[in-house]
Formats: C-alpha cells, structure tokens, sequence
C-alpha cells in the first residue's frame, strides 16, 4: 500500500516541461523524417530521371574513336621481272581517328509513345508516392489522436481518482465517529486503489503510445511533448462534396487509371515496330599511314574528311518476337481494364462504407454526448446529497461509477468519429489537402 501511494505521488508531483505538438508540426516532422517517405522520394527522383529527354530518342548520339597500329618484322619482296629483296626489322605505323554521329530520323513513332510512356510511369510514381505519404498521414493521426485521446482519459481517471481519495477520507472520518462503518471504509478502500490502478495503467499505455508516435515522426523515442486534445470536424456539405468525387480523387484509383494509360502507350510502341526506320549518319575521320619499305613508291599516306549516309530499315520477319510482344501487350491492357475495374467497385465500396461510418458516428457523438451530461448532472446532485449525508457511501460510488462510464465512452466517442473522418478523407484523396 505505501509502495502504491508513493508511486501515485511520483505522477502527481513531478511536472514535466513539455512543448505543444500540433498536427501541422507532427506532419512536418513526418514528411522531412520518415523514412518510407524518404525512400518513395528517392524512387520519384528515379523515375524522374528515366522520363528526361535524356533517356529518350530524340537525341543523337555522337562518338569518337581513335587508334595506332604497328606492324613490325621481315619483309621479302619479288617481282614479275625475278627481282628478288629481302628487308629485316622493318615496319608499318597506321594512325586514325574519326567523330560519328547517329540520328534516328523516322523509327515508326516508337520513341514518341516511349517518351509518353515514360511520362505516364513518372506520373504513376508520384501517385505511388503520394498513396504512401497518405497512408504515413493517416497512420500518424490515429497515433495522434490515439494520443489526445489516452490524454483525456487520464485526466478523467485522475479526477476519478481524486473523487475516491475525498470519499476515503470522509468515510474514515466520519467512522472516527462512530457515523459509519468498517465495511464502508474498506469499501471506500478497495474503491481508491481500483482507480489508483487504473490511473497507472493509463500513464503506462499512454507512455507507450507517445514513442509510437515518435517512430512515426523518426524522432527520439523519449521525446516527451503535449498533443491539442480539442478536435473538430468538416461539416456536412464538405464531406458530401468529397464523397461524390471521392473515386476520382481516390489516389488508388488514379493508379490504376495510369495503368490502362501506359499498357495502351505499350502496345502502340511495340505496334510501331513494324513501321520502316531511317537513321541518318556522319562522320569525319583522318588516317595517316607511314612504310618503311624503300621498294614501296609511297612511303606515306594521310586521308582525312566528311563522310554521310543514310540507312533505311525495312522489317520483315524476326522470328516471331514481335508477334509474340504484340499478343502480350494486348493481354496486358485487357488486364488493366479488367483490374480497373475490378477495384473500382472495391473503392467505392470502401469510400460508402467509410461515407456512412462516419455520419454514423457523428450521430452517436452526440447521443454519447447527451448522455455523459445527463451523467455528470446526476453526480452533482449525488455529491450534494451525499455531502449533506442524504444517500450512502455505495449509492455515491455507483453515481460516480455511472459518470465514468458516460465520460470514457464519449470521450472514446469523440475521437473514434475522429479516426472515421480520416479514414474517409484517406479514400476521398484528401487527407493530405486538409492537413
């Protein structure tokens, strides 16, 4: 028992300095820490790179090349009038070098649905990107509010707690003098360590529930800090705006959308391969070759100039592949389509269900509400009876006991309709636009 109440006075009188941690400050902590998100950055720089006109085409490409060659040994010669010679260690020195250029003039409009595809799939990124930054978010509120939430529970047990620790000591009191009773002390007893037991196990959850957060936001898991416990809601019309372009704005969706765009910008690329191609080429090179033979009537010789060209490709027949490549992206846009539409139903199942939950919660917030002061009302005429020695020490506990209950659950209330907004500005695509 005296363990107990010296752990109880550790929490009520040690005060803790700590910062406010709104919800703007615990996203910006978020999206410059997380790591998920730094990663998705990090493939969006990726996929930006790979749609660059520097990954296309449409560029040319240019090379040079250049090279010394030495061809040493013996060299006997003859000739048609039996004139014969021999020459020992002799050699032959041949330098080049050249600049090409290629440019690929006409390839079938290949390259144009290569470069759009590549925009698609950095378009696609970024809504990858943006699913996993709402999901964090998303992830990140619930922990917050989670928060709020066990906060508002503690002070509601601490104050429970207070209640009982005056209760124990009126009914010992009054039992000193011979007006109550040692059941009723014991009961008073029982009734104070119950709530003591409660109050510490909503600090040691709420301890925990602090470094979840932290983990979300990469952030010293000890590092302590006070939530905003008053919450608000987005009224009726805003959220029937969403819901009605919910789907659209559903970031999953537009993924899928994406999907069909460059399964359909691939099977045009691939149709282009039958087309002709014609690339243009150029070039402009030197050669110099020096010959030690006395017998050879040029001993050295150096070239140098422009040189261009056109090469046309016609495609015949290549075995099969690009029929094959044909027939398969075919397949893969079908299943795009098929995909599509098979999670459309899905969302909007889920966007409804998360629609209505949330109305319905609003609609219980209330009830909750209503109750809980109907609840506390009645205490406070308990309190005074039982002040004035009008109702027991059992009756009392049994109005506290029923004002509790009416507070934990609307203040469980509160913030369940809370996560169920999210939940449903999550599915809308909004979630990050309200926050």
């Amino acid at each position: 028992m005296r363990k107990l109440t010296y752990i109880l006075l550790i929490f009520f009188n040690i005060s803790y300095a700590q910062d406010i941690l709104t919800t703007d400050m615990a996203v910006k902590l978020t999206l410059e820490n997380n790591l998920d998100i730094k990663v998705s950055e990090n493939i969006l720089e990726i996929s930006k790179n790979n749609s660059s006109i520097l990954n296309s085409d449409y560029l040319p490409t240019i090379s040079a090349t250049s090279g010394i060659t030495r061809n040493q040994g013996d060299v006997e010669v003859k000739t048609n009038q039996g004139i014969s010679a021999k020459i020992d260690d002799t050699y032959n020195d041949e330098n080049f070098g050249s600049v090409n250029i290629v440019y690929n003039l006409i390839d079938g409009r290949g390259r144009r649905y290569n470069y759009k595809k590549s925009k698609e799939l950095f378009n696609r990124t970024e809504l990858e990107v943006k699913e996993i930054i709402e999901n964090t978010l998303l992830q990140l509120f619930t922990v917050y509010f989670d928060f709020a939430r066990l906060t508002k529970e503690k002070k509601i047990l601490k104050n429970t707690l207070d209640i009982s620790v005056e209760r124990l000591d009126r009914v010992k009191t009054k039992y000193k003098f011979g007006q109550s009773t040692s059941l009723e002390v014991s009961s008073a007893e029982v009734d104070k360590n119950t709530d003591s037991l409660n109050y510490l196990n909503i600090i040691k959850v709420l301890s925990n529930t602090k470094r979840d957060l932290n983990l979300i936001m990469n952030v010293d898991l000890e590092t302590d800090f006070k939530v905003v416990e008053d919450i608000d809601f987005i009224n009726e019309i805003e959220a029937e705006k969403f819901f009605n372009m919910g789907l659209n704005n559903n970031t999953l969706f537009q993924i899928l959308n994406k999907d069909v765009e460059i399964s359909d910008l691939e099977l045009k690329a691939i149709k282009s391969t039958y087309l002709p191609t014609v690339q243009l080429r150029g070039s402009y090179g030197w050669n110099e070759t020096i010959d030690e033979i006395a017998y050879n009537p040029v001993n050295e010789f150096y070239s140098k100039g422009i040189s261009t060209g056109v090469n046309i490709s016609i495609p015949i027949f290549d075995g099969g592949k690009r029929i094959t490549a044909t027939k398969n992206a075919r397949l893969n846009l079908e299943n795009s389509l098929i995909q599509k539409n098979k999670n459309e139903l899905e969302i909007g199942k889920n966007l409804r269900n998360a629609y209505e939950t949330y109305k319905n919660n609003l609609f219980l917030l209330q009830i909750q509400e209503k109750s809980f002061k109907t609840s506390k009302l009645s205490f406070s005429k308990f309190e005074e009876k039982y002040s004035l020695g009008l109702v027991s020490s059992l009756e009392f506990r049994q109005a506290q006991t029923n004002l509790l209950r009416a507070e934990l659950l609307f203040n469980s209330s509160m913030f369940e309709t809370k996560i169920s907004e999210l939940i449903f500005l999550k599915l809308s695509g909004e979630i990050v636009s309200n926050y």
